[in-house]
C-alpha cells in the first residue's frame, strides 16, 4: 500500500498547491491513501472548516493539526462531527475531537492515523508516549498506524521513532516546516522522517512574510504575522510517500517528494 504524507499546508499559496499537483502524483505513483497536515492551512494559523473542506475536496483522505489546533474558534463544533480531521492525542481528556482515526484505502486495508504532539518548547500536555502507548493498547488488531508526531526537538522526534519501533508503520515528524534529509527505515520497520516540511510559500520565513519574520528577530518586538495569504510566487511542496506491507503493518521504504511549484500567472 502507497501512502502520500504532506506536510504544514500553509495558508492560500499552500491549499492550492495541493489542489495543483495532488491528482497528478496520485495517478502517477498509484498512491492508495493521502494525509496531510492542515494546521496552519486557514490563513497560516490553525484550520477553518471551510479551509478543511477546501483541502478534502483537493483529494487529502484525512487532516491532522498540532499547536495550532484551536486558533479558529469554529474549528471547535466542527472537530466533534465525523469529518476525517483529528487533533493532537495528548491533549487533557474532555477536549473536543479525537486524536486517531480507523479508515480504509482506496485497496480496502484499514489503516489507524494518530496524531500527537511533543512537549519539548511546546505546549505542556500529557506525555506523548504514555498517549502513544495507549492508543496502541486500544488498537488491539495489528492494523497499519501511522503517526504524525508534531514537535519541535529533533531529539523528542527521533526518540518517538525509536520508542515506536516495530509497533506502528510511520512515524512522520511535522512542525518545524523545514524537510529533513533522514527519511528511512527503522531496525524493526518503522518508517521515519524527522520532519517532511511545508507546502507554502517557497520565499519566506516558514511560510510567514520575510520582512516581517527578519524585523521580529532584529528588534525583538511582537511582529503581527498577517500575510500568509498575501505571499506570492513559488511554493515549496514537501511531501513523503510510504510504501507498507498491507498485511505485516511493516514499512518498505519511505522517500521525500519535494517540488518547487510556479503558481499561475493569474488565479
Amino acid at each position: 500500500m502507497r501512502i502520500l504524507f504532506i506536510g504544514d499546508i500553509v495558508g492560500r499559496p499552500g491549499r492550492e498547491c495541493v489542489a495543483r499537483l495532488l491528482p497528478s502524483l496520485r495517478a502517477q505513483h498509484k498512491i492508495d491513501l493521502v494525509i496531510a497536515n492542515g494546521e496552519n492551512a486557514a490563513g497560516g494559523f490553525g484550520l477553518s472548516p471551510k479551509t478543511a473542506q477546501e483541502i478534502l475536496d483537493a483529494g487529502v483522505e484525512v487532516i491532522t493539526l498540532g499547536n495550532h489546533t484551536w486558533a479558529q474558534k469554529e474549528i471547535i463544533p466542527y472537530l466533534d462531527t465525523d469529518v476525517p480531521v483529528i487533533r493532537p492525542l495528548n491533549y487533557p481528556p474532555g477536549t473536543p475531537g479525537r486524536g486517531w482515526l480507523r479508515v480504509s484505502t482506496r485497496q480496502g486495508t484499514d489503516i489507524a492515523i494518530v496524531n500527537i504532539m511533543g512537549r519539548v518548547f511546546m505546549d505542556p500536555l500529557d506525555s506523548p508516549f504514555r498517549a502513544a502507548d495507549a492508543v496502541l493498547a486500544e488498537l488491539a488488531d495489528s492494523i497499519p498506524v501511522v503517526v504524525d508526531f508534531h514537535a519541535e526537538a529533533t531529539s523528542e522526534k527521533v526518540a518517538m521513532a525509536n520508542y515506536l519501533d516495530g509497533r506502528v508503520s510511520a512515524v512522520l515528524g511535522t512542525h518545524t516546516h523545514v524537510p529533513t534529509a533522514d527519511a528511512r527505515v527503522l531496525p524493526e520497520g518503522t518508517l521515519y522522517v524527522t520532519d517532511v516540511g511545508m507546502v507554502g510559500p517557497y520565499n519566506s520565513v516558514i511560510g510567514a512574510e520575510t520582512d516581517a519574520m527578519v524585523r521580529r528577530f532584529v528588534t525583538q518586538l511582537p511582529v503581527r504575522q498577517n500575510r500568509r495569504d498575501q505571499i506570492e510566487g513559488p511554493v515549496s511542496f514537501n511531501a513523503v510517500l510510504l510504501e507498507i506491507d498491507s498485511g505485516t503493518g511493516r514499512g518498505r521504504s519511505i522517500r521525500r517528494i519535494d517540488i518547487i511549484d510556479e503558481p499561475p500567472a493569474e488565479r
